[in-house]
């Protein structure tokens, strides 16, 4: 099987195309992979470091709105993966335009491509997130996503992955093709761009500074351990129904209070280490996906994400790991590619 996964070298997708080249999937050993990244800031080929002898293996660097080149990469694969995307809240804040076009131009032009271009009985799965509902209330722990809930997104970031959800769909509906879309929850693991929460907070504080929290802290989170949402998305490629959505979760709702006392507990620190800052604009109060589909229909459950055994895991490997992390907060991991491609 010949799988093209855009976004290859962030954070979720280089944990995809390892474990996917690692045959840690029945029934995709000896898969080949080709991995399309535009390595914008948080695409890193230090996160896919050792593969570039593995003859399943190939990267392209490349855009995913570069309609010719897309064209060209789908026209061999059985299946695209597509988790070419901006991701952070606060950037998409700042600046949404990179949002709106990586994801949903972006989206747009790789269903275009797959249209035109793509293998018969190709599958394309869609890898979105639960931000597209938008907010639960904290006095309501009993409500949860479901794959019907309507779309609600409320930060820029959030609309650009709601519009590359609906574009999905429409194709699905309008041109038949086999697209399937998971919606999946706060992802932690190794390989995690330290501007996101648990990396940036770890580092911080393996380095003896500060953790800067939002607000009352009292935001609660659903946390996936990637390898669980990578499993899930094989999942999906191999069972799926063709115009489905399928909602991942962990099972494993913390308050960004709870998770903050969790690492500092884990790292040794004390609770000087924390530094309330101000909530950002539109901070939404709850996520918690409800998985009950794809657990009935599919057969996958979460099996990594457990506290505190899977947050300890997480820290340890960042630990292990200083000198990825203090290359990407300095910006050396940028050398990489060309070190790696003489260019």
């Amino acid at each position: 099987m010949k799988i093209l996964v855009t976004g290859g070298a962030g954070f979720i997708g280089s944990n995809f195309v390892r474990r996917t080249l690692q045959d840690a999937y029945p029934g995709l050993e000896g898969a080949e992979v080709v991995v399309l990244d535009a390595l914008t800031y948080s695409g890193n080929l230090e996160n896919l470091a050792g593969l570039e002898s593995n003859p399943r293996y190939r990267f392209v660097k490349g855009d995913v709105c570069d309609g010719p080149l897309m064209e060209r990469l789908v026209a061999d694969a059985d299946a695209v993966i597509h988790m070419a995307a901006e991701s952070h809240v606060d950037r998409s804040i700042l600046d949404s335009r990179p949002f709106i076009v990586a994801n949903a131009l972006g989206t747009q032009t790789v269903l275009d491509a797959a249209r035109r271009k793509g293998k018969k009985g190709q599958r394309f799965v869609y890898v979105s997130t639960d931000e597209v509902y938008g907010s639960l209330p904290l006095e309501n722990p009993d409500l949860k996503f479901t794959e019907d809930t309507p779309l609600a997104a409320n930060s820029p970031y959030a609309a650009s992955k709601a519009a590359g959800d609906l574009l999905a769909r429409a194709y699905h509906h309008t041109f038949q093709m086999d697209v399937l879309t998971t919606r999946c929850s706060n992802n932690f693991g190794p390989y995690q761009f330290p501007e996101k929460v648990i990396p940036l907070f770890v580092t911080n504080l393996l380095e003896g500074q500060q953790v800067p929290l939002y607000g009352d802290g009292k935001n609660v989170r659903d946390w996936l351990h990637v390898d669980d949402h990578c499993e899930a998305v094989l999942t999906v490629l191999e069972k799926g129904r063709a115009g489905e959505v399928y909602n991942v979760g962990g099972n494993n709702e913390r308050s960004n209070l709870e998770l903050t006392h969790s690492i500092l507990e884990l790292t040794g620190s004390g609770n000087d280490k924390i530094k309330y800052v101000a909530d950002r604009p539109g901070h939404d109060r709850r996520y918690a996906i409800d998985a009950t589909k794809i657990e009935r229909q599919l057969g996958w459950r979460p099996t990594r994400s457990a506290w505190p055994g899977a947050l300890k895991q997480t820290i340890d490997w960042y630990r292990d790991n200083t000198e990825w992390w203090k290359r990407v907060k300095s910006g050396a991991y940028r050398e990489y590619y060309a070190r790696q491609y003489g260019a």
